[in-house]
């Protein structure tokens, strides 16, 4: 169910980003750093679904806060003169990278034991043919 969510919302956002203007480039440190956050929120949602305790109020409620926080940052760093904005980039995309490493693992591990199932009922199947002769 979340998996088509979000394939209809990647199409939707597809979508407009055709039809809508340019971002004005002093915009686009704030949309960047609310992508990322954004990303980080969805890659959040897939690893705590496949460990089965997904809670759509958390989700939302870090998707937007996160999205928030980090553009409020890049908005003080750009007051203060200083890249601060880094720092919340920093950690975005190392929870990213890490739930991607955990959705990696999940499947594999899936994939890895399915075939070993499917060796091990072969070698029964193999086994009970020589035991009947």
């Amino acid at each position: 169910m979340i998996f088509i969510a979000i394939i209809v919302g990647c199409i939707i956002g597809a979508l407009i980003g055709v039809n809508m203007p340019t971002i004005s480039y002093t915009y686009s440190g704030y949309l960047a750093i609310a992508i990322i956050a954004a990303l980080d929120s969805v890659f959040g949602g897939i690893t705590s679904t496949l460990k089965k305790n997904f809670d759509m109020k958390i989700f939302l409620s870090g998707f937007f806060v996160n999205a928030i926080l980090a553009m409020a940052l890049t908005y003080l760093g750009q007051k203060l003169n200083l890249d601060i904005y880094l720092a919340a980039l920093v950690v975005f995309v190392w929870r990213m990278f890490d739930n991607l490493g955990k959705i990696r693992r999940y499947y594999v591990e899936k994939i890895t034991t399915r075939k070993i199932i499917a060796k091990a009922e072969k070698t029964i199947k193999q086994a009970n043919k020589e035991n009947r002769k």
